[in-house]
């Protein structure tokens, strides 16, 4: 399934999520550059040319081709009542066929932690990805002690299933993650099969 760059809005209550585009530049340089501290531990390093405009403009193409090939769903949470960038959401690696699954990664500014935008975010890229896209299974890893990010995903409905040794490198080393996943229909703990 292709998706359609100029279309692809999700509505939550608060926000809308969308596309980056190339006149997004300065809001997400901005929020990325006074959110450092916050975000870095928990994020892979990043490179030297990570705030530059063309890092940016090559983000935002990379967002094009992934959305019209149908790979990715790459959106920056736009809070609706003012239009500010609080942060982006991916759903990446987004795989047909038998498995019908997409790896989710997200990243909220500092000023808007603790908010619930990420919570609600999360929850409507999920029903977007099993009503519209009609994935069965939505993945996500974290940092055993990003309890902020587990939290989200517990929250939003994602059950733990285990752990990844040396996942992904963080800050330089190669680190653990914690699994979880989301399930269109979730039959986990359930004892009764038909």
């Amino acid at each position: 399934m292709r998706l359609g760059r100029r279309k692809m809005r999700i509505v939550t209550e608060r926000m809308v999520l969308r596309p980056p585009t190339h006149g997004d530049f300065r809001a997400w340089t901005s929020l990325r550059r006074d959110s450092v501290a916050f975000l870095q531990p928990w994020e892979p390093a990043w490179a030297d040319d990570h705030l530059t405009r063309r890092a940016f403009t090559n983000r935002v193409y990379w967002s094009q081709r992934a959305l019209s090939q149908g790979t990715a769903l790459p959106l920056f949470l736009i809070r609706a009542e003012d239009e500010v960038l609080v942060g982006a959401i991916t759903l990446d690696n987004i795989r047909r066929g038998p498995a019908m699954t997409g790896t989710l990664g997200y990243w909220i500014g500092a000023p808007f932690a603790r908010r619930g935008y990420m919570t609600e975010a999360i929850r409507g890229l999920t029903h977007h990805a099993f009503d519209a896209l009609d994935l069965s299974r939505i993945e996500a890893a974290c940092l055993p002690e990003n309890t902020a990010s587990r939290g989200v995903l517990e929250g939003s409905g994602f059950k733990y299933e285990g752990v990844a040794q040396s996942y992904l490198q963080i800050d330089g080393r190669w680190r653990n993650h914690v699994l979880y996943a989301n399930l269109r229909r979730d039959r986990r703990g359930r004892t009764d099969v038909g």
